[in-house]
């Protein structure tokens, strides 16, 4: 029997990387994102789910679209889409199912060495010719990584990547996430649960991988982040609002933390003049953590498969709680 799956996206180019990660009987058909809701809504006609980026007008598409029940993206954050809306008319959301994970705790990882270590002076100082005459007065401030104390805000799929990679850097670990999780889980990660203010306190490391929701907004701001040690480093790859990029600012300038690794911002792309680009102790990427052909195989795999289990009439895997923003085991 052959299922359908609909991806609604303004570039028809994309569809190609689908269907190679499709099974034989799912059938995709595109829509195009840059057209009324009214055309999108006639090519979707009957359709049980549909794969979206979360940037379209979802909510308005669900109206015209009565078959609907899924909206499935492929990405670990759904905080573009209005989830509590799409839930009251009976349409959930899905994410990506962790297809992301194993890059994004790479990344996790390179950021911790690359601000630990000052790679990225390194390398901007090699590449301007300067080898290492300028980077004597960094030299005190270096860190090994090895042994040092991580604490993982947000233990869900990608925290416990990464709690994964830091047990062979023989660190010791700490977490913080709204709910415990189970402890064979903790005795297997190595992790123990603390308070986010002990956390903070506590942790040479700290590192960020929640979902942005009103309870996350701003979770690190001055408060939080006057907790941490003078020579503790901050990283982010979740979402830039969960911290108060103000209070980042003042608190690196201030040398009230050490440095930070930033893979998101509160605006993307930033303003050219952000103060986070010109910093000798941050280093920001632009937002791309899952940045790996593996890590885009294994979230469109996901996502259609998982459309396809709700156009069969299957219950979707990875939906995410309205009142969450996210999956909060799962993310």
């Amino acid at each position: 029997m052959t299922t359908t799956v609909f991806v609604l996206t303004a570039d028809e180019q994309r569809m190609p990387q689908f269907r190679a990660n499709a099974p034989a009987d799912v059938d995709m058909v595109w829509v195009d994102s840059t057209q009324s809701l009214g055309e999108q809504a006639k090519r979707m006609k009957g359709a049980a789910a549909v794969i979206s980026s979360g940037a379209e007008d979802l909510v308005g598409l669900a109206r015209l679209v009565p078959s609907l029940k899924l909206v499935q993206v492929g990405s670990a954050g759904t905080d573009r889409i209005d989830v509590g809306a799409l839930a009251e008319m009976g349409v959930r959301v899905a994410n990506g199912g962790g297809g992301n994970a194993v890059a994004v705790s790479e990344h996790t990882v390179a950021l911790m060495l690359t601000v630990c270590r000052k790679l990225d002076i390194q390398f901007a100082s090699v590449n301007a010719g300067r080898w290492s005459s300028d980077l004597q007065k960094w030299s005190s401030s270096a860190r090994e990584l090895t042994g040092k104390a991580v604490g993982i805000v947000g233990l869900g799929r990608i925290g416990q990547e990464v709690a994964k990679r830091l047990r062979g850097f023989d660190c010791t670990l700490y977490y913080y996430d709204a709910a415990p999780r189970p402890g064979e889980l903790e005795r297997t990660l190595g992790v123990a649960r603390l308070a986010l203010d002990e956390l903070l306190m506590t942790s040479d490391v700290v590192t960020i991988h929640v979902p942005l929701t009103e309870r996350t907004r701003r979770l690190i701001g001055a408060r939080e982040l006057g907790l941490m040690q003078p020579t503790a480093f901050l990283i982010n790859v979740g979402r830039g609002p969960v911290i108060d990029e103000a209070a980042l600012i003042e608190a690196l300038t201030e040398g009230k933390i050490a440095g930070a690794g930033l893979d998101v911002l509160e605006q993307e792309p930033t303003d050219p003049g952000n103060p986070l680009l010109h910093m000798e102790n941050v280093a920001v990427t632009p937002h791309l953590a899952s940045f790996a052909k593996e890590a885009n195989d294994r979230s469109l795999a996901f996502a259609v498969q998982n459309a396809a289990r709700v156009d069969k009439g299957e219950e979707p895997l990875s939906v995410v709680l309205p009142e969450l923003g996210g999956p909060d085991l799962q993310r």
